[in-house]
């Protein structure tokens, strides 16, 4: 009989780990966080120079998919594990006053983070909830775009997932994602490993399965690159994706 994982103690661990990306960017972690990183992956430095400083420092993001996202101003936005609020604050920016982005997140540090970022830097537009990416806390159609970065790899319920984004997204709507993934299964050992899964590769998923969840939940999905330039930084992590093929990709697909 295989391992099982302990899907209570995984949430204590992410929990944990994401609160110390709150509030110590500069602490070690298994990946990068940061400015250079965005900048890296793909984000405009012209629009991050209306982004709060501290959210970018907590970055942790692993790809870029704004352009497959295609926000226009006056959408509503939804970002899955909103964490500090940098990709909440950049969807703003696209949005602008006349739309609104809320980001859900369960760990409180970075709830409070974020929601305080929010009001000093006068983001009247952006809010931030508490709660799990699982079981939204919203309306179905209440939303013209649904993004998330680095997260759903996290989730022990991909599918829960994916079904809830696809409930809550408008007819026509848009889910744009970068999440780690592997080319091959990986291991009992490391996907029952909270600690791995916590630095986003235990709960890493192969591709063909995880683009086959995101068709299961209703939705077309148009787009799939690889995002060569984002590499795990801890010595563990990084002999995973070279074993297993871990890598970051980001995704676009249509209600």
């Amino acid at each position: 009989m295989s391992e099982s994982l302990d899907t209570d103690k995984l949430e204590r661990e992410v929990k944990s780990m994401y609160q110390d990306v709150a509030e110590s960017a500069d602490a070690a972690f298994h990946f990068e966080t940061g400015r250079d990183l965005a900048e890296r992956l793909g984000y405009d430095p012209d629009v991050l120079t209306y982004v709060p400083d501290a959210a970018i420092d907590s970055f942790a993001g692993v790809g870029y998919y704004f352009d497959l996202a295609d926000l226009e101003p006056g959408e509503d936005v939804l970002d899955l594990g909103s964490g500090s609020g940098m990709d909440a604050f950049y969807a703003a920016t696209k949005v602008t006053e006349t739309g609104s982005v809320v980001g859900v997140d369960m760990t409180p540090e970075q709830v409070e983070k974020a929601t305080a970022l929010a009001a000093e830097s006068g983001f009247h537009n952006v809010g931030v909830r508490r709660g799990y990416i699982e079981d939204l806390p919203f309306e179905d159609a209440s939303f013209d775009a649904v993004i998330s970065n680095g997260v759903i790899n996290l989730s022990a319920e991909k599918e829960r997932v994916f079904e809830e984004a696809y409930r809550v997204l408008r007819p026509g709507g848009r889910f744009a994602l970068s999440d780690i993934v592997s080319e091959e299964q990986m291991p009992d050992s490391i996907k029952t490993d909270a600690d791995l899964w916590a630095a986003c590769i235990g709960g890493a998923e192969q591709i063909d399965g995880y683009t086959t969840s995101i068709e299961a939940a209703g939705f077309s999905v148009t787009d799939v690159r690889e995002n060569t330039q984002y590499e795990f930084i801890s010595e563990r992590a990084a002999n995973a994706c070279e074993t297993y093929g871990v890598k970051s990709v980001s995704l676009g697909a249509t209600k």
